[in-house]
């Protein structure tokens, strides 16, 4: 039976290889069969591509894109979502230290991934969008399309439950709400590494309202 099934998945293999293949061979022989006039077009469809891309990157950089910033208040907040398609915004506090891990993560993501813009805000001086958002977990970061909220990341329990996760999961994770341009497979995340480390979660308290931490060692 074994065998039986190892022949028929080398089959299908061997049939996917061989459409793959015919693709290919497609395309190369429009090519080597086109003009002048239809390769000029086909240059100029390039063209034209590579010249709306980067206006629209120099568009998103002008509006604060590539760089991971703190807005100042909770008022700014609305203005940084509405004039950009894709944000992602952290909301910490100074004394959590699992803050600074994401810190450092958005940081190297933000330049690489310009078609979002990447902030963060001070919980303690966001009351009314916290209790709006229902913030009562830090680090949360909450993800917008289009203005509106289309998920979070609360703590790393998607992160692998682990201080030591790589940047390419939490790049996967925004992947999978597509509020970046993910490339990999959003159905496989990246592999954890050996020896992860867990931590507790702790109730905390801001301002007279409840908090949970996502850390052990605030």
């Amino acid at each position: 039976m074994e065998s039986q099934s190892m022949d028929l998945l080398a089959k299908v293999l061997e049939q996917s290889a061989k459409m793959m293949e015919e693709r290919v061979d497609e395309q190369l022989n429009k090519l080597e069969h086109m003009d002048e006039d239809e390769l000029d077009k086909l240059k100029q469809k390039r063209l034209e591509a590579l010249k709306k891309a980067q206006k629209q990157k120099q568009e998103w950089l002008s509006k604060g894109h590539g760089e991971y910033q703190e807005i100042p208040s909770e008022k700014d907040f609305f203005g940084e979502v509405k004039e950009s398609k894709n944000v992602v915004c952290h909301f910490y506090r100074d004394s959590t230290f699992r803050c600074k891990i994401v810190d450092k993560h958005l940081a190297i993501l933000a330049k690489k991934h310009v078609e979002t813009k990447f902030i963060k805000l001070n919980v303690e001086k966001a009351p009314f969008l916290s209790e709006r958002l229902r913030i009562k977990v830090i680090p949360t970061l909450v993800l917008l399309v289009d203005g509106k909220t289309k998920d979070y990341v609360v703590g790393f329990g998607d992160l692998g439950n682990t201080d030591d996760f790589p940047t390419e999961m939490l790049e996967w994770r925004l992947g999978c709400t597509d509020v970046i341009n993910y490339s990999g497979n959003p159905m496989e995340p990246p592999s954890q590494k050996p020896g992860t480390k867990f931590t507790k979660v702790e109730k905390k308290t801001i301002r007279g309202r409840g908090y949970e931490s996502d850390s052990d060692s605030d």
